[in-house]
């Protein structure tokens, strides 16, 4: 194994940020400090959610465009969709 690191993985990729139409966004940020166990923080493979004291932070800078946040999210407190033409995630392989 070569030991590297995901971050490093996922520094390969690139993204072009849509900044006035984010594709993600969640619907009443309240509701999140009511969730006990905030899994969007642990299972966001690219980190897009954070906690800060009891809120979730949504940056989507990077996002992976997999859909595991609006899976995982037992509340369904996640707006998501595809981002529009052009925009997101781009992957390079090798």
């Amino acid at each position: 194994m070569s030991g590297i690191k995901i971050e490093e993985k996922l520094f390969q990729n690139r993204y072009l940020v849509d900044a006035d139409n984010p594709h993600i966004r969640i619907k009443d940020p309240a509701l999140c400090g009511q969730c006990s166990n905030q899994p969007c923080t642990i299972c966001c493979p690219a980190g897009c959610y954070t906690r800060e004291e009891q809120k979730v932070v949504l940056i989507t800078d990077g996002c992976l465009e997999c859909g595991t946040c609006r899976i995982i999210c037992s509340r369904q407190n996640v707006e998501w969709e595809y981002p529009r033409g052009g925009y997101g995630i781009q992957f390079k392989f090798g």
